[in-house]
């Protein structure tokens, strides 16, 4: 522990990191406080965080001129999957890296699958998260489809979640639609965050990604009607809006 990052990297020979977005991560690993200066030889730093591949990258250099090294290691699961130990992580970096922290890994959920090189574990999370928004959006518009033809919602939402069209996505975050947490599993402001750097990547890419720029449009249409803090099912409510159906 250290009041700073970089007395805690000075530390430890392992640094796990996770931050909202690609500026904190840069402010937490940069100056003479962050934890790049409490880095040297054979200490490792596992960034969880779902940032740009490119500024991840970029601190690799750095954390390697430290004659330390960096693997991104997001992960893929919510609130749910944790509670149940389910949470799996996609892993970039050194084949040999991985495997001294994979046990570590482990310890935090039930698989690690090491994908490449730094920067692909974020290129990978980055591509199953913009499934999120899109798959909410198609589960919305479902739903009010059957309400407006005369189907109670609630029943529709059964119906729905346990269909075979029901990712697991959709079975714990459909119900939403009926009874929204109060504190948001993953708002719209993190949602958008992550619906952007996939845009910016498949610009970079050369990928067509109509469904996720629309996606994105609607993340921006809810925080426009105050929606920011809420969790992203809360798309819901921008298409029910549309659609002239109390959400």
């Amino acid at each position: 522990m250290g009041a700073t990052p970089r007395e805690g990297a000075h530390g430890a020979d392992v640094i796990f990191v996770m931050v909202t977005d690609s500026a904190a991560l840069e402010g937490v690993a940069e100056g003479a406080n962050g934890f790049v200066a409490g880095l040297g030889p054979g200490k490792i730093v596992i960034d969880m965080s779902t940032i740009s591949p490119v500024v991840s990258r970029d601190t690799v250099e750095k954390v390697r001129a430290r004659g330390a090294d960096m693997v991104d290691s997001p992960v893929s699961g919510s609130i749910s999957t944790l509670e149940q130990g389910k949470l799996t992580m996609m892993v970039g970096g050194r084949a040999e890296t991985f495997e001294k922290v994979k046990l570590l890994l482990l310890d935090v959920g039930m698989k690690a699958t090491h994908v490449g090189d730094n920067g692909l574990a974020l290129s990978m999370k980055i591509a199953l998260n913009l499934a999120i928004t899109t798959q909410m959006l198609a589960f919305s518009e479902g739903i009010l489809l059957a309400e407006k033809a005369g189907i109670d919602r609630k029943t529709a939402v059964e119906v729905y979640t346990n269909s075979v069209l029901a990712s697991p996505l959709i079975q714990y975050r459909g119900p939403f639609v009926l009874d929204m947490p109060e504190e948001a599993w993953f708002d719209m402001k993190m949602m958008q965050k992550d619906t952007t750097l996939a845009l910016d990547l498949g610009r970079r890419l050369g990928v067509a990604m109509p469904t996720t720029a629309v996606a994105n449009e609607m993340l921006t249409a809810a925080r426009g009607l105050g929606l920011e803090n809420k969790d992203c099912a809360a798309v819901f409510n921008v298409i029910a809006k549309l659609s002239g159906v109390q959400a």
